[in-house]
């Protein structure tokens, strides 16, 4: 048996400890802390948390990607990428089945034709594309049109070339 003077004096908590608090620290035979066991309640002086304050009302999707774009950097891109993926409705369906456009590089849009002749009917229409293009996606940096044949045999590679005679017959 054990002795009644080795155990410690089980006393009851205090009211306001909450009773499965409480009946752990009997059962235990602890003492509660003079910590008050309720919760408190934050009090907080940041109005950004406030109800009914501007800006807690839940945005448009649409905002939202377009803030999420605009923090990001990404407008320049995305407006390039709808330049080529409208090319269609911006230059028209029977224009869009001759030609597609290529290269943005440096402000130069490059623009591939079928043939010879719709290049040639594409530069005669640059300007109103090029107004088209500034009106509709002025963030994807077009200052200037290039219209472009089929592809021909070059014997040029690289950006220069030395002017000459071309090639000739060296083969044997």
């Amino acid at each position: 048996m054990t002795d009644a003077a080795s155990t410690p004096p089980v006393s009851t908590p205090p009211a306001d400890v909450p009773e499965t608090i409480g009946t752990y620290l009997r059962l235990r035979g602890l003492q509660p802390s003079s910590k008050s066991w309720k919760r408190k309640r934050r009090i907080t002086t940041d109005d950004d948390n406030a109800p009914f304050t501007p800006g807690r009302d839940p945005g448009a999707l649409g905002a939202v990607l377009d803030k999420l774009s605009r923090d990001s950097g990404w407008q320049i891109t995305l407006a390039r990428e709808d330049l080529v993926r409208q090319w269609a409705d911006l230059a028209g369906a029977d224009t869009a089945k001759h030609s597609e456009p290529v290269s943005l590089e440096r402000g130069l849009l490059t623009v591939k034709c079928d043939s010879t002749a719709w290049a040639k009917n594409l530069q005669f229409m640059r300007a109103t594309i090029l107004t088209e293009i500034g009106r509709r996606y002025p963030d994807a940096g077009v200052e200037n049109l290039r219209f472009i044949g089929p592809d021909v045999p070059s014997w040029k590679w690289g950006p220069r070339a030395v002017p000459g005679r071309g090639p000739r017959d060296t083969y044997g």
